[in-house]
């Protein structure tokens, strides 16, 4: 009899976790957890990035073939008759488009770091996760901004033109 109490305390003692084991794992399972969702996001940031440059690219090509039938821009990107889906960002703010047609002066153009205007037709861009946007692309809040610039020759991150 003492014999069995004493193989079955030895035993409940190997078939239990004490507290600092259990602790261990939950540490372990926590780390992994932050990992796993820092790798997440920045996964969809990516993805929202490259979603917006090519939606980007497909405006442009809109407004191509709209110059293509008009021989002129047009006013807004309202008369392209673009889908909802096309008409903003992956961010859910709408697509900055602005003619130059017609403009007196650099004003209202984007500009690089020497302030010479990255367009020399129109300007198309998201403002990017921020929503903020300023015409300099030096300016912080123009560092994450999908643009479009060398007159359709580059498309991307901002602060990567």
């Amino acid at each position: 009899m003492l014999a069995y109490k004493q193989l079955s305390t030895t035993l409940k003692k190997k078939l239990g976790f004490s507290l600092l084991e259990l602790m261990m794992v939950l540490a372990v399972v926590g780390i992994l957890s932050v990992m796993a969702v820092n790798a997440y996001e920045e996964y969809m940031k990516k993805t929202r990035q490259t979603q917006a440059m090519v939606d980007i690219s497909t405006i442009q090509m809109h407004l191509t073939n709209y110059y293509s039938e008009k021989m002129k821009y047009p006013a807004n990107l309202a008369e392209l008759n673009l889908s909802k889906d096309q008409k903003t960002d992956p961010w859910d703010k709408p697509y900055a488009y602005v003619n130059f047609t017609g403009m007196k002066g650099q004003g209202g153009k984007r500009k690089d770091k020497n302030l010479v205007p990255i367009n020399s037709d129109y300007d198309l861009y998201s403002s990017g996760p921020d929503g903020i946007s300023r015409n300099p692309l030096t300016a912080k809040h123009s560092h994450d901004d999908i643009i479009r610039a060398n007159n359709g020759g580059f498309i991307g991150i901002a602060k990567d033109y």
